[in-house]
């Protein structure tokens, strides 16, 4: 009778998306963004824009219950390029509803799309001689790792269901993040859609969880090739050393903030529809009650998951390498309350969808033992998520 009323609730949250709204489900909830109330004011042009970040949030939502919300809270997402503006703002309306990943759930499908022009950027023999750069960086000492990404350029026939696409990430997305915000890219508004596995960190009262997540596999669908896989991966010294950098990096960023700290010796295996990864969970009480969510966020983004270390050079590395813009790929989405309460995830399997054309993104850690070939079948089985859920025809699409 719970589940049944539960159901109830997240259709209706669900049927409600509209292109422009706001939403996010998360393990543990799920909310819709209706209109904008306030927009969050960005920073000076050319200054780091997570300079002043938290204070120009706080004072939205300050100035929005000043200004008769009844619910105050901020939405949107934030670049990758700490330069470029972040796209946050008070809804108009705010609906929460519980999780409901673990309920059972309709099947839904997607009519077939017909792709009229289909563009890695860079090609794939271009992504494996930018992951030799790489190597050849970590090899001479110069980084200790770096993730290097690819796009594909995806134009339909026709311009795609949003909301469809949002309902079936939603309900492929059993344990993970699903997201759609509002974003603008150059003069165009657009809409950031995606299904991340990774939280970068949630607050809830004083306490405060951060999940990194590096060293992957593609999964199988055959369960024995998974269970050696997933054995594999756990004794892999290249995933292993990979995880820890990440590991490293996010207890160094949470511990000037956290009063105390969990961090398991070893990590395990976390499962999505397409890929496995080492994962880690790591759990902290607030050194103060006013660090809210996004001061936690800020102070991690980004992790060497989708970076790379030490980080500045890792991001100069990235601007050097990769011949495109990441716009808000691998940066972060999510929410944050009056009182500080929020989750913000990193923005990956993911992507930019505007009318027929969208613009997906997949990222691969390397490393010193890391072979291109490898890194390059690790991007094109993260796109999986997004092509699938677009109702594209994969099969055809082995070799992207």
């Amino acid at each position: 009778m719970v589940s049944k009323q539960k159901a109830l609730i997240e259709q209706e949250l669900l049927d409600e998306y509209e292109v422009g709204d706001f939403f996010i489900e998360t393990p543990k909830r799920t909310i819709l963004g209706k209109g904008s109330f306030m927009h969050v004011p960005a920073g000076e042009a050319r200054q780091n824009q997570m300079e002043g970040l938290s204070y120009r949030v706080a004072s939205a939502l300050k100035k929005a219950k000043e200004q008769g919300h009844p619910r105050p809270v901020v939405t949107g997402a934030v670049p990758f390029d700490y330069y470029k503006k972040a796209c946050l703002l008070v809804p108009e309306s705010i609906q929460i509803a519980p999780s409901l990943q673990q309920e059972e759930r309709a099947v839904t499908t997607s009519a077939s799309v017909t792709v009229n022009r289909l563009v890695s950027n860079p090609s794939p023999e271009h992504y494996k001689q930018g992951v030799m750069q790489g190597i050849e960086r970590i090899k001479c000492g110069e980084l200790d790792k770096i993730v290097l990404a690819r796009s594909l350029e995806v134009s339909l026939n026709e311009p795609i269901d949003l909301p469809q696409l949002l309902r079936n990430l939603a309900y492929q997305n059993k344990h993970g993040y699903t997201f759609a915000a509002p974003i603008e890219t150059g003069n165009q508004k657009a809409s950031l859609i995606g299904a991340s596995p990774e939280l970068l960190v949630s607050r809830q009262g004083m306490y405060a969880i951060a999940n990194p997540l590096a060293g992957s596999r593609p999964r199988s669908e055959d369960p024995v090739e998974n269970q050696r896989r997933e054995a594999e991966l756990l004794s892999s010294p290249k995933d292993l050393h990979e995880h820890a950098v990440v590991v490293e990096a996010v207890v160094k960023g949470l511990r000037p903030l956290l009063k105390t700290m969990e961090v398991p010796e070893k990590p395990s295996v976390v499962y999505t529809e397409t890929m496995m990864h080492l994962s880690t969970v790591i759990k902290g009480e607030l050194l103060k009650a006013d660090i809210s969510s996004l001061d936690l966020a800020i102070a991690l983004q980004p992790t060497p998951a989708v970076c790379g270390a030490p980080t500045e050079k890792a991001r100069q590395a990235i601007t050097e390498i990769e011949p495109f813009d990441r716009g808000f790929f691998t940066g972060t989405v999510g929410w944050c309350d009056a009182e500080g309460d929020g989750e913000w995830v990193v923005t990956i399997r993911c992507a930019e969808a505007n009318g027929d054309s969208l613009r997906l993104f997949a990222g691969a850690g390397v490393m010193g033992e890391s072979k291109p070939e490898e890194e390059l079948a690790e991007t094109g089985a993260k796109f999986q998520t997004m092509l699938r859920a677009m109702g594209i025809d994969t099969e055809q699409l082995k070799d992207i």
